[in-house]
């Protein structure tokens, strides 16, 4: 009995920070909408400002002081962020803000390493609360105390701050109509700033509350993001108190799942969220998502038509370009073009699924790595040759993704995303354990092509037939009556039933085709590599192709391949340097700052202006 209650003491003080981070980005989402990539690296910040001033603070005072102005040090910082970069693009498409979020963790990235240095820093202990105390014979940190009393108060403040001022008024009236109140005559500017910037400070004051248990380092801000993510789905989206009961819950049945089950610690809190999903669409507290249509903030979607002459010359050209590449490329060059192509065809399947069904997936990696890992196995313990085996990649891979999308197309918006995101962790987690068979972290390895296509000219090319073969079927089938029948049920899910359009059956067979065609990038990548990790499973995987689609633009048909091209030749370029995160996180930034509709989308809008393009033949 002592034990089980020191288990749930240590949870519910772990549930403080964890808590506090995801108040602030409940808040965020709330009213401005912004899927905040970047909040983990405020709380990352709020431990390292926090970790500084406790140096230089001394005595009691001067921790707990610590704390309080490295929030509100966190807090400024996000004000500024948001002022800069943010309220820039509001008019962008429907998340077109989070590529923004994420050029900003990377910046905030080697900026910590430039200021703090890559060691991990140990946290102080706090002043007075040194040591432990024995409830029924079991030790408990003092701080874990302290947490469990500071952390309520916190709670009870955004409380009386969202119920009983004329702030919070205003902030619950954003988050449940935000155009009304602008109709109102509420600045809106300056209600998103101060928001953006509460929450900010939340996120730094949970980092530095956690600096007695966890210390700082650099990988914080992604240890702590998808918790965070987690808590709020499970709440629901804006409810501060399904923020409070959903971070209890997460890191209760964490701490006892290490005790009791330690195999089921890496994707627990996933199963809590599948979980609740299914019996409570839209979280524990939340209400059904009023998000604007994809594709239809600021200037409406252009209907679709096939190619142009003027940009079928020029796709003949690029492809006659990349098919002379080895007559005057080195063997370096080919194996980048033929990462980049594999990239392209990835980042094409994820901008199907988006850019046409309105599907906004975090997890579509798990194709990708599944049609990866789908070869590789059949290779290593069926010894299936090889083109067998990368025939059946794409085939394993759409099967996966009919199963996870029976389900996760019962849910819309970002409980659909999330729950895609929750299926990705579940196989990310069984590929990393089951080391017998998948070869857990060491991956599998010797996964090589036939031998007429060992040479690395033969192998650019037969990625360059598929790849630019699986982008131009991604093309003819967005053209064709199911891809038109797929905007529709995308743009008007009513209005597309009416006229007959089983618009879940068309969603099913859309989000089966999109994993097939990432099976088949995940395919080409095994043999390209002559091996698999399960770091191609990675959250960070899905979120590279969910970038480079906005980045390219969402609202185009090629922005995908655009946007990939243009993220892997860049990246190639800059990870040569040291401070490669912080030039490739300020060049995302400036992208998304003054090409608001994408690259191929802007550059569409200044071939009209300068009359090279007629509007007429809008086809990219």
């Amino acid at each position: 009995m002592g034990l089980f209650i020191a288990q749930l003491l240590t949870g519910l003080a772990n549930a403080g920070a964890l808590f506090m981070v995801a108040s602030g980005l409940s808040l965020i989402f709330g009213v401005t909408r912004i899927v905040n990539f970047a909040h983990g690296s405020f709380y990352m910040l709020g431990a390292y400002i926090g970790y500084t001033l406790m140096q230089v603070l001394p005595g009691a005072v001067g921790f707990w002081g610590a704390i309080l102005l490295a929030g509100i040090a966190v807090g400024v910082i996000g004000m500024l962020v948001e002022i800069l970069v943010l309220r820039p693009i509001y008019r962008a498409p429907e998340l077109f803000q989070l590529v923004a979020t994420f050029g900003v963790i990377l910046v905030v990235q080697d900026l910590a390493l430039m200021v703090w240095g890559p060691d991990d820093l140990l946290g102080p202990r706090a002043p007075g609360l040194r040591g432990v105390v024995r409830i029924m014979g079991e030790p408990i940190p003092k701080y874990d105390i302290a947490l469990l009393v500071i952390t309520p108060f916190v709670a009870l403040a955004l409380w009386y701050l969202i119920t009983k001022t004329r702030v919070g008024i205003l902030v619950r009236a954003a988050t449940q109509d935000r155009e009304m109140v602008g109709a109102l005559g509420v600045n809106q500017a300056w209600l998103f700033t101060g928001v953006f910037a509460l929450g900010c400070a939340l996120a730094g004051l949970g980092g530095a509350l956690q600096l007695p248990k966890g210390g700082a380092d650099l990988l914080m801000d992604f240890n702590i993001l998808t918790a965070v993510f987690v808590v709020v789905v499970i709440g629901g989206m804006g409810s501060l108190p399904g923020a409070y009961l959903a971070a209890v819950i997460i890191s209760v049945l964490n701490v006892f799942g290490v005790t009791y089950l330690p195999q089921s610690t890496l994707v627990l809190m996933f199963v809590v969220m599948v979980l609740v999903l299914m019996v409570r669409p839209y979280g524990l507290f939340g209400r059904e998502e009023v998000a604007g249509e994809h594709g239809q903030v600021g200037e409406p979607e252009r209907p679709i038509k096939p190619a142009g002459l003027q940009v079928r010359l020029l796709v003949a050209a690029g492809v006659a370009a990349l098919a002379a590449l080895p007559l005057f490329g080195s063997n370096f060059t080919q194996v980048l073009a033929t990462d980049i192509l594999i990239f392209c065809l990835f980042a094409a399947s994820l901008h199907f699924l988006l850019g046409l069904g309105g599907m906004v997936s975090f997890g579509h990696a798990a194709y990708f790595g599944g049609g990866a890992y789908v070869a590789a196995l059949l290779v290593t313990h069926a010894d299936t040759p090889m083109e067998l085996a990368f025939l059946l990649a794409p085939i394993g891979a759409g099967m996966a993704a009919i199963i996870i999308g029976w389900i996760c197309l019962r849910l819309t918006g970002v409980y659909f995303a999330m729950l895609t995101l929750a299926f990705a962790q579940l196989l990310w987690s069984l590929v990393f354990q089951w080391g017998e068979v998948t070869g857990g972290d060491d991956g599998l390895l010797s996964i090589w092509p036939a031998p007429w296509l060992s040479g690395t000219t033969a192998y650019y090319y037969f990625a360059l037939v598929l790849s630019v073969g699986g982008i131009l079927f991604l093309r003819h089938v967005a053209h064709s009556p199911f891809g038109y029948a797929l905007r529709a049920a995308r743009d008007s899910e009513r209005q597309a039933e009416a006229t007959g359009i089983d618009t879940r059956r068309v969603r099913m067979f859309a989000f089966a085709f999109a994993g097939m065609m990432a099976g088949l990038a995940g395919g080409l990548f095994v043999f390209s590599k002559g091996s698999i990790f399960p770091n191609e499973l990675e959250i960070t995987r899905s979120f590279d192709a969910l970038i480079v689609v906005f980045l390219g633009g969402v609202k185009t048909l090629s922005g995908g391949i655009v946007g990939g091209a243009f993220f892997k030749g860049v990246e190639d370029m800059l990870t040569r340097y040291e401070y490669w995160r912080l030039a490739m996180g300020l060049l995302i930034i400036f992208v998304v700052i003054v090409a608001p509709d994408g690259i191929v989308g802007t550059l569409r809008k200044l071939a009209e202006r300068a009359g090279l393009l007629r509007r007429a033949e809008d086809e990219t």
